[in-house]
């Protein structure tokens, strides 16, 4: 059957997602898209066919981002309706992901540094009148550009964007409308259900050209109208003769940090589930005395966070833990503290937390925890301790290493 025909078909089924901030919905997507996993997903993965069209994509990042639904379920779920060799290209969208999570975790400096340029760039805007009026227009869908309008309104209302759109919206704010990337990533991450500190600034990174120095991702007129069954085609709209930006600055790489595997946990303890990991319970050798829940949606910013991706996150916390949510990053010693107090343990498990808001948080709470006698043991997937340490430098040499680490995922 041709790309064109099961494109046809798939925009008959007006499919779109229902982005349920709940375990069993993601469970429910992962069923639904298991069997398009294969040729389906190959052939047309590609296409943005519209908000409403969503049968081409798997649309699972929202729940993956949180571990509503863990990488390992979802590629067990593409391994059950297919061979790995014809699952091959999304499998490889797995661990992009994981890519991303694994090469900022090994250069930390690269987010702080992100959100040093952030405030800078926040203070041209309340400076440079100019710059303030692009940037308005840019993200209040005012450009003119049709198809950037039109996204814009979709991440705003839905919360998501077709992963092509990412990278053409990200090239056409770089280098069409002239706006930092910085200011750009943080539009995404402020908005986007799944936004994440590292597949997000590292994909804008990437798209600037900083991340693969020197080779930015160029949005062209005719790859838009193609990819987008023709919705848009924005000719003679976009700047096509572009320069990568330039980032002098040297992040250095650096040895992952120690952590504790599930199966070392002894004895009682007080379950810290974040926003990292929802799903920890699942993975644990046996359960904890209580579980508390915590979030640091805000530390995506400095800006106020949208209300989906903050109402999302705190209603599948709910979903795993009940009431016991603290949406304050800032009190959360106050609540490990006084948790740890009413059901009489002295040792806090929590997942691994990569690089940003969530480890952020925790570093601010590990001395007034430690003070009060309590200690936190951070658990790190098997998953990532095998899939991370193979991204050093492009994504390359994980993909080489994705049959190995299949066998060893799924012996």
């Amino acid at each position: 059957m041709k790309t064109k025909t099961i494109i046809a078909d798939l925009s008959q089924q007006n499919e779109m997602p229902d982005f349920t901030p709940t375990r069993a919905a993601g469970l429910a997507r992962l069923a639904l898209f298991a069997d398009r996993s294969g040729e389906i997903y190959d052939r047309c993965r590609n296409y943005d066919l519209g908000p409403d069209q969503r049968a081409n994509v798997s649309a699972l990042s929202p729940w993956i981002r949180h571990r509503l639904i863990s990488e390992t379920e979802v590629l067990q779920g593409a391994l059950s309706a297919h061979s790995a060799e014809k699952a091959e290209r999304f499998i490889h969208e797995v661990f992009w992901r994981t890519y991303f999570k694994g090469w900022l975790e090994q250069h930390p400096t690269v987010w702080p540094a992100y959100q040093a340029g952030l405030l800078r760039q926040l203070n041209s805007v309340d400076k440079d009148r100019r710059l303030a009026a692009s940037y308005a227009q840019a993200v209040g869908g005012e450009t003119g550009i049709a198809c950037f309008d039109a996204w814009v309104e979709e991440l705003l209302t839905t919360g998501y964007l077709h992963n092509h759109a990412r990278m053409w919206f990200a090239s056409i704010w770089i280098f069409t409308l002239r706006l930092p990337w910085e200011l750009g990533a943080d539009f995404f991450l402020r908005h986007l259900l799944d936004g994440d500190p590292a597949s997000n600034t590292l994909a804008w990174r990437w798209v600037a050209g900083v991340h693969t120095k020197g080779r930015p991702y160029i949005a062209r007129a005719s790859n838009i109208s193609k990819f987008t069954n023709g919705r848009f085609c924005p000719t003679h709209q976009l700047t096509t003769d572009v320069r990568p930006v330039v980032e002098t600055a040297e992040h250095l790489r650096r040895p992952f940090p120690p952590a504790m595997t599930a199966d070392q946990i002894e004895g009682d303890y007080l379950l810290l589930l974040t926003e990292d990991d929802m799903g920890l319970n699942d993975i644990l050798s046996h359960p904890p005395v209580a579980t508390v829940g915590v979030l640091a949606t805000q530390g995506r910013s400095p800006l106020p966070v949208g209300p989906l991706p903050q109402g999302f996150a705190a209603e599948a916390m709910r979903s795993v833990c009940g009431a016991r949510c603290i949406a304050d990053q800032h009190s959360w010693a106050q609540a490990i503290i006084s948790a740890c107090r009413t059901h009489q343990v002295k040792q806090v498990v929590t997942g691994y937390a990569p690089v940003g808001p969530v480890a952020e948080a925790l570093e601010a709470a590990q001395s007034d925890v430690q003070a009060a006698g309590i200690q936190i043991h951070q658990v790190r997937r098997t998953y990532d301790t095998v899939a991370w340490p193979h991204a050093t430098k492009g994504f390359f040499a994980l993909k080489k290493a994705i049959p190995t680490l299949l066998k060893q995922l799924f012996p």
